[in-house]
């Protein structure tokens, strides 16, 4: 029966199906951290199938190798300095009172009947550089602020803000779900950001602005009575500044990946290519951020130091999760899995766009995880990219898919849902009436363009 599993098609996907029960067991019913989950899945599955023991976790004499290692090594090799220096520009926009600056301005430009899109703009920009939670956290207080000046639901005005969280969350680097599906996929992260613009504006729209105005009639929920507006103890911020440190390392790695397309052979390539390497271009707006809103405003090297130290804390359990779902992507094409899966989609005419959008949903609704959904969908579906033969803004379309995937039908297993209920004082019932709904109508409407852009591309 083992031998029939390790060398028949069908054996291989029922292999690769058993080893995904067993990740959504171990999440779900174990409660085991996904990181781990993950690891134990990838080692069932590579001895299940057959693999070497020294090829899957290396010998004592030589390990550097291995699956595990190469798995582990080389996807972290290329986003844990990528989501670090992001997570840093972040943390020292929402210190100096840059998400601050950024939202005042825009409520007093938009006005109160234009408030809502004031808040989703100021998610969409703040979303950029800054974790889902932490855009919520700071942020927060000015969506209540809004709803009582403007009297109408709470909901009005925190939707939009969600909405551009969670659209940058999900399809713009330096986020973590992005920042690893491009490197699983092979694909130049300027074409991330093209793509997922592409994708993600329009999911915006209809999520954050038209949805919003009809249910934000319908579920009225109030600001609480002891709601009270605290003082800024921040210096204002320019508005220009702000935009200009977070459009800084997009800008830049834009430039890389278009001059590579349109003018590879001349002299500037290869300064723009340095400059625009993701690394290299967030590692420039750390520095801005570092000099414009730290040391010229009084801050010091030991707090910036401080900030910087706090700020990369949470980022460790991430950057595991995306480690071990490389290496169980891996352990998927070593053991063939891959191979077999694409030759049977390629029979059943499944696009592979389609069925990465499937798996990630069906993943993101099982366990809860975004980044799960998407570091697990990448190492399945990265055999069939690869023998697509695809283009790089193809590939960048298949990522938008899977990003789209991991978002949809947020409920009680997401933390996210959670935080939602809690910070916008709502209960479960209008949770799943509104961020639920809108988590899913920016999911279909992502992967709608996805695929409508990858028709006439």
């Amino acid at each position: 029966m083992i031998h029939w599993l390790q060398k028949e098609t069908g054996g291989l996907l029922v292999l690769c199906g058993l080893a995904i029960a067993v990740l959504l067991v171990l999440i779900i019913r174990v409660k085991l951290e996904p990181f781990i989950a993950l690891l134990i899945s990838g080692l069932v599955l590579g001895l299940a199938a057959g693999l070497p023991v020294g090829r899957l976790v290396g010998t004592a004499l030589k390990s550097g190798d291995s699956i595990l290692e190469t798995g582990f090594g080389g996807i972290l090799g290329h986003i844990a300095v990528i989501i670090g220096l992001g997570t840093v520009l972040g943390a020292i926009l929402e210190a100096s009172g840059g998400a601050e600056a950024l939202t005042r301005r825009l409520l007093s430009t938009f006005g109160e009947r234009g408030a809502p899109v004031a808040m989703g703009l100021a998610g969409l920009i703040f979303g950029i550089p800054v974790f889902f939670d932490i855009g919520i956290f700071v942020l927060a207080p000015l969506v209540y602020v809004a709803a009582r000046r403007g009297g109408r639901s709470l909901v009005l005005y925190a939707l939009p803000l969600l909405a551009g969280l969670s659209m940058t969350h999900a399809f713009l680097p330096p986020h973590p779900g992005p920042v690893a599906i491009a490197g699983l996929l092979g694909v130049d992260m300027g074409w991330i950001i093209v793509m997922g613009l592409a994708c993600g504006l329009p999911a915006f729209a209809v999520a954050g602005i038209l949805w919003p105005m009809w249910i934000g009639k319908r579920v009225r929920i109030e600001v609480p009575a002891d709601f009270v507006v605290e003082e800024s103890d921040h210096r204002p911020v320019s508005l220009g500044l702000v935009g200009a440190i977070i459009g800084t390392p997009l800008l830049l790695i834009l430039g890389a990946t278009f001059s590579t397309v349109w003018a590879p052979r001349a002299a500037v390539t290869p300064y723009l290519t340095f400059l625009g390497n993701p690394s290299i271009a967030l590692t420039i707006a750390v520095l801005l951020a570092f000099w414009l809103l730290g040391l010229r405003r009084g801050m010091t090297g030991t707090q910036l130091a401080a900030l910087t130290g706090a700020s990369l804390k949470p980022i460790g359990m991430i950057l595991l999760v995306v480690g071990a779902g490389a290496f169980f992507g891996k352990v998927i094409s070593a053991t063939g899995v891959g191979a077999a899966l694409a030759g049977t989609l390629k029979s059943a005419g499944l696009p592979t766009l389609v069925l990465a959008y499937l798996i990630s949903c069906g993943l993101r609704v099982a366990q809860g995880s975004a980044t799960v959904a998407i570091v697990t969908t990448g190492g399945i579906v990265a055999p069939l990219v690869a023998a697509d033969g695809l283009s790089q803004p193809r590939i960048a379309l298949v990522a938008c898919a899977i990003a789209a995937g991991s978002i949809i039908a947020s409920h009680v297993n997401d933390g996210g849902f959670w935080i939602v209920s809690r910070y916008f004082n709502m209960s479960v019932k209008d949770t799943l009436r509104t961020w639920t709904v809108l988590e899913t109508i920016l999911s279909l409407v992502g992967f709608t363009m996805a695929g409508v852009l990858s028709l006439v591309l």
